[in-house]
């Protein structure tokens, strides 16, 4: 599977496995009981982060991977969005520094 990722103007794509998306479950679980316990989420503290804002903090976690050219990480966790929004297609990122702009598009 691949997501899209827009970073202003630039265009990547991240290439996720299949077996990924299947062998990182536990992982991906262990990472939405961290977010159950809230997650600031730029200037807002977020209770209990939906699916979207969920995305929207793994894929800060995506745009900081990109910039340390760390792609395991991001492939990880590009394969979070997709194991948890099946459908989607892209997430549009910024470097404003407010993840709750982040746009997830799906198909």
């Amino acid at each position: 599977m691949i997501l899209k990722i827009f970073v202003d103007e630039h265009e990547q794509d991240i290439h996720v496995p299949d077996e990924i998306l299947e062998e990182a479950k536990d992982y991906f679980d262990m990472i939405d009981k961290d977010m159950d316990q809230g997650y600031q989420m730029s200037r807002t503290w977020v209770e209990n982060p939906d699916t979207i804002q969920r995305c929207q903090i793994v894929a800060d976690r995506i745009l900081t991977a990109l910039e340390t050219d760390n792609r395991e990480t991001g492939t990880l966790m590009a394969a979070y969005i997709l194991s948890r929004v099946p459908n989607a297609y892209a997430m549009h990122l910024n470097l404003e520094g407010d993840m709750t702009l982040y746009d997830l598009e799906t198909r």
